[in-house]
């Protein structure tokens, strides 16, 4: 890894993937969304997460994603590609191909649409992890993907070296405090679901792969600074602004929110590709209206236009 900064620390927002008007990849716009949150100080970058609409690109698109991210952050910072197939041998193949273009790390989550036994779940989660050798965290997010990678499915995979982490994003924030427990330093438990995420931090968790962040990073930066010197009223207060947007993270349509987000901030296009559709009618000014409200109360200053 040539990335200056720790893997698996701080915030990773879920970066999205940009299109043009016919909805090919604009490559370009991609590549200044990736850049920009990095300039802003994040972490590291999960690259064709759920965010990224990983499984609305065909595999060949997946890849030319993965390259310009490396082309364009330049080790700067790490980065994580979400691995999300249909299949264990696609998980597999598109696993390998992402440790030869250089990603630092990939995000792992169950075979889409089917639900498996615990023993399955292990087998593919293995079988992966062995036709690499990059570290590997775990995507637990039972509300989207009706699979909860569970205790005894953690337990059974103890003993593979490369799966060295987890995303959570349960809903109930009590995961984090039995994760711990039950396993120790064993995982290491990142912040997967935007509101939750501070009590996830609070609990032991090292950092936070966010969505919302894609339309404010410095605040979520500054979030998790706050909280790691043990300023937990600053934390508090930013969290608290910031919480009417982060409730989108755990809608259905999140994409489409966080990419309305990005739009109004000047970071990205809200264009996404069927099945989903730019978000219409009232939710759509709902949303506006609670990015504009944040936009017009931001808890921290503007470097640049105080410089």
């Amino acid at each position: 890894m040539t990335a200056h900064k720790t893997l698996w620390q701080g915030v990773y927002p879920a970066a999205t993937t940009q299109f043009t008007e016919t909805l090919a990849i604009d490559h370009d716009a991609t590549q200044k969304v990736q850049s920009a949150l990095v300039d802003d100080g994040v972490d590291g970058l999960i690259i064709l997460g759920t965010c990224g609409e990983n499984n609305s690109l065909e595999s060949d698109e997946k890849l030319a994603v993965l390259k310009g991210a490396v082309e364009a952050v330049g080790g700067r910072v790490p980065l994580v590609a979400g691995v999300s197939e249909f299949t264990t041998k696609r998980a597999i193949e598109y696993a390998r191909s992402a440790e030869a273009i250089g990603i630092d790390a990939l995000m792992l989550l169950p075979c889409m649409v089917y639900v498996p036994r615990v023993e399955e779940l292990e087998a593919h989660f293995r079988a992966v992890a062995e036709a690499t050798s990059l570290p590997i965290m775990l995507y637990n997010n039972p509300p989207a993907y009706r699979v909860n990678v569970d205790f005894d499915t953690l337990a059974r995979l103890e003993n593979v070296p490369n799966i060295v982490a987890i995303k959570e994003s349960a809903p109930d924030p009590r995961r984090f405090t039995d994760l711990i427990n039950r396993f120790g330093d064993r995982y290491t438990v990142m912040a997967g679901l935007d509101d939750v995420a501070l009590e996830g931090l609070m609990l032991g968790a090292s950092g936070w792969v966010s969505g919302l962040t894609s339309a404010f990073p410095r605040e979520s930066v500054a979030l998790v600074a706050a909280q790691r010197r043990g300023d937990y009223a600053e934390a508090l207060r930013i969290y608290r602004w910031f919480m009417p947007l982060l409730h989108l993270d755990a809608e259905h349509d999140l994409v489409q929110s966080i990419k309305l987000a990005e739009q109004i901030m000047g970071r990205g296009s809200e264009r996404v590709r069927m099945p989903r559709l730019s978000l219409t009618g009232q939710r759509r000014a709902d949303v506006i209206a609670w990015v504009e409200q944040c936009a017009a109360t931001r808890p921290v200053p503007d470097v640049a236009a105080a410089a």
